[in-house]
């Protein structure tokens, strides 16, 4: 028995160090962000000095989410919360968020971006939200990140730095491969909801929404719909799991049309980017 002993000794502290070492993994600073691209690049950025969750998880509808009453209680142990601008969850919740915990810092990542015009489901002029699916504004996105990682960790600078640089040579990576697809690519494609809007502007493409202002299409609005999009020669029509397919299916059976599902709120903001211009070639 006495040869056991150092055994189970060993063993015990083995698994105390292992549990003070999961314990000091969990114990890191939290912070919120809203969707799961800005939480790639935050967590790119912040690496191993913060935990990043996201407030709509992956697979629900940024516009419409509404967070559960464990998010809301949670997000008081949040250093800060940085948010994406402009999303349909934001306009909703942002002002009850900040008086639920007046304390938590909030930082605005799109601050900078050159914002482009859309429209609300109210027909009023708004700001088009889908600013994370563009190299050229994920640059100032991340630039905007390391800045708040900065002012929250002064101690730590030089490491925020040093790691926006590799999401920089990222980005880079990624507008480099999409420009090498393009002149293979289509000019035009048809999509249910704008969520491409700042992709189509930063390479030149005609994005063409079966939404209209936040709202199913009437036969009438369909067929020119499928008249415009023949004109224009397209030939892919882009589907998203958070929105009905049905009018695309029909439009694509009109035209002769593919239909290719993509994700813009997908965590693997370089695979998704690439993957819309791999979908556009000829």
């Amino acid at each position: 028995m006495r040869y056991f002993l150092p055994i189970i000794i060993l063993c015990l502290l083995c698994f105390t160090a292992c549990n003070s070492k999961q314990k000091q993994a969990d114990e890191k600073p939290v912070l919120t962000v809203t969707i799961e691209p800005l939480r790639f690049f935050t967590q790119a950025i912040a690496g191993d000095k913060y935990k990043v969750v996201s407030m709509v998880p992956a697979g629900s509808n940024p516009e419409t989410y509404d967070p559960t009453p464990q998010q809301l209680i949670a997000l008081s142990q949040s250093a800060a919360y940085l948010r994406i601008g402009y999303i349909g969850f934001e306009q909703a919740w942002m002002e009850r968020i900040k008086t639920n915990v007046p304390n938590m810092l909030v930082f605005d990542a799109s601050k900078n971006v050159e914002l482009m015009q859309g429209h609300s489901h109210d027909s009023k002029v708004a700001i088009e939200p889908h600013i994370w699916n563009s190299t050229r504004n994920a640059r100032v996105i991340a630039g905007n990140i390391c800045r708040a990682l900065c002012e929250l960790d002064t101690v730590h600078t030089s490491y925020y730095q040093a790691r926006l640089d590799s999401v920089m040579l990222c980005i880079d990576r990624t507008d480099q491969s999409i420009k090498a697809l393009l002149p293979q690519a289509d000019s035009a494609f048809l999509i249910y909801h704008p969520a491409l809007t700042y992709f189509a502007r930063d390479y030149g493409l005609t994005q063409i929404c079966i939404e209209e202002e936040g709202k199913e299409p009437s036969p009438a609005q369909l067929q020119q719909l499928i008249r415009k999009a023949r004109n224009a020669g397209v030939r892919i029509i882009f589907v998203q799991q958070e929105f009905d397919t049905r009018n695309a299916q029909v439009i694509a059976k009109e035209l002769g049309a593919q239909t290719v599902s993509i994700n813009p709120l997908s965590y693997e903001w370089e695979k998704e980017m690439v993957g819309v211009a791999q979908a556009l070639v000829k």
